[in-house]
């Protein structure tokens, strides 16, 4: 998922989270007021692009809307493991890990009291892959069999992609192979169903921009429903009375801020403004640790921090020029010095379970040198005066500053540092309309997949323009066994070609 480090969406990496400063003596901060109230106060980044889950691909989004919305099985609170049931009682594998079956919940309703049912979940998945709709994130249902067909057009009978309505509360699902994770899967907010009846009251199935998220026609299925959005300022939510486990939610509500600098959000945080923020530079960490520590918590996301090429620009299209870039880079000294908790990354995917990623031999730097050299551009003489695009964070700024003082000392290569707020800049990286890019992504699911597969041609995150067809080649053999082992070795030669190939430039986990 684009995390805002860079774009999971997917843009968060391993961001250290700060929590829970409760109390003044002086006065009643704004923190003490909704703590009261029941309120949790909440960082978050930046300004939401909306809240379909069918057309958003952020982290700063699911953030919201994993309040709103609830899929088949939903996240545990405490085990990132689980997969409990959500809308759903139960999802249950046939022996192959094929064909699941979903037994929905018979209480389970719409903010505005309609029942949910298995209808709403086909549609919704029919809506996401049709084509017009122009999903980025489609390619997260294309483990449904005949799901990429009718994504890209192929086929235009929806029921060719195997989702079959049993009855109103049963939902069967068959999928393209085995895949004993399935349940993993579901937890991503793609997978939730939107209110049928809502979108269509509003517009058409495939209606890009259809009004069915503003404020005033929102009707969602999670724990809370949306009371408020104002720009800029916030977005807050209320308990959804309709939830079919009302009964066991805590929180009164939930006010969502979009604070994009991480400085003016540790000092809101401090001063009493916020329960939580949603990032904290490597300084503030430091400072926290010495000062505050029991109000400081540390976790870890599965991610990967990189540098997107946009491999059909010159001269990145040439595999020389982006290896050199790749090899002179000090991964050691940037995650030491820039982030806090990250380890240097020399393949896409971190270290998960028994999958181990390729470890490629090192570059030297006069191999560098020399590559770029042959291809043109002996002590970066004539080569072009690229540019690195960020979005408007601090650690992105000063990890491409970082980069770019590397290039100019190993190579003679000097680039610019183009700033951009985070709309335009997903925006600019969704068209190809930059040369580098900041970038980040999170797991979606606890799979080496989750990190492969986006790098297709054609997938709406991969944003690059490579592609190579031994890759997919891999990938899609993959789908197809049963056996873990082989899977992964499967995976892993796959990978061992992208990291070869170097359209991202990998900085750590």
């Amino acid at each position: 998922m684009i995390s805002p480090v860079s774009i999971r969406c997917s843009f968060v990496t391993f961001v250290p989270i700060c929590l829970l400063l409760l109390a003044s003596c002086q006065r009643e901060t704004q923190v003490d007021r909704a703590t009261r109230e029941g309120i949790l106060l909440l960082g978050n980044s930046s300004e939401p692009k909306g809240l379909d889950p069918h057309i958003v691909s952020g982290v700063l989004e699911s953030n919201i809307l994993r309040a709103l919305f609830e899929g088949l099985i939903t996240s545990d609170p405490e085990r990132d493991t689980a997969t409990l049931g959500g809308a759903a009682m139960e999802v249950t594998p046939d022996a192959t890990a094929t064909v699941w079956t979903a037994k929905l919940r018979p209480n389970g309703r719409w903010s505005d009291g309609v029942p949910v049912t298995a209808q709403d979940f086909a549609f919704s998945y029919e809506r996401l892959l049709t084509p017009d709709l122009g999903a980025k994130y489609a390619e997260m249902l294309y483990f449904l069999k005949g799901a990429e067909d009718f994504n890209k057009g192929t086929t235009k009978d929806f029921s060719t992609v195997g989702v079959e309505v049993v009855d109103n509360l049963t939902l069967k699902l068959t999928l393209r192979g085995p895949t004993p994770y399935f349940r993993e899967i579901l937890k991503h907010y793609t997978w939730t169903a939107v209110p049928r009846h809502i979108v269509l009251k509003y517009g058409t199935i495939a209606q890009r921009g259809n009004p069915w998220t503003r404020p005033e026609n929102i009707v969602v299925n999670g724990p809370y429903k949306l009371k408020s959005w104002r720009l800029t300022d916030h977005i807050e939510v209320e308990r959804n009375p309709y939830y079919w486990n009302a009964a066991n939610v805590v929180l009164n509500g939930i006010r969502f801020l979009p604070i994009s600098n991480l400085y003016t959000e540790s000092r809101m945080f401090r001063d009493g403004q916020l329960h939580m923020t949603y990032g904290c530079t490597p300084e503030i960490v430091d400072l926290m640790k010495k000062e505050n520590p029991k109000e400081l918590r540390q976790e870890l996301y599965v991610g990967t921090s990189f540098f997107r090429c946009n491999t059909t620009r010159k001269p990145l299209e040439d595999i020389r020029v982006r290896k050199a870039l790749s090899a002179v880079i000090d991964r050691k000294a940037i995650c030491e010095s820039i982030f806090r908790g990250y380890t240097p990354a020399y393949a896409m995917t971190p270290p998960m379970g028994d999958y181990q990623p390729p470890h490629p031999p090192k570059i030297s730097i006069e191999k560098a040198q020399s590559l770029l050299a042959e291809a043109g551009f002996p002590g970066g003489k004539g080569f072009p005066r690229l540019k690195i695009l960020i979005a408007s964070r601090e650690t992105a700024a000063t990890q491409a500053q970082a980069l770019q003082a590397m290039w100019r000392d190993q190579l003679g290569v000097e680039v610019e540092i183009e700033n951009k707020e985070w709309n335009a800049y997903i925006t600019a990286m969704q068209e190809l309309d930059y040369d580098i890019a900041s970038a980040g992504w999170v797991g979606d699911y606890l799979d080496p997949l989750t990190f492969l597969e986006m790098w297709t041609p054609g997938n709406g995150n991969n944003l690059t323009g490579w592609d190579s067809p031994a890759y997919v080649k891999l990938l899609k053999q993959s789908f197809q066994e049963a056996d873990p082992s082989r899977r992964f070795d499967l995976l892993r030669q796959a990978e061992s070609i992208f990291v070869d190939e170097t359209p991202v430039l990998l900085v750590g986990w």
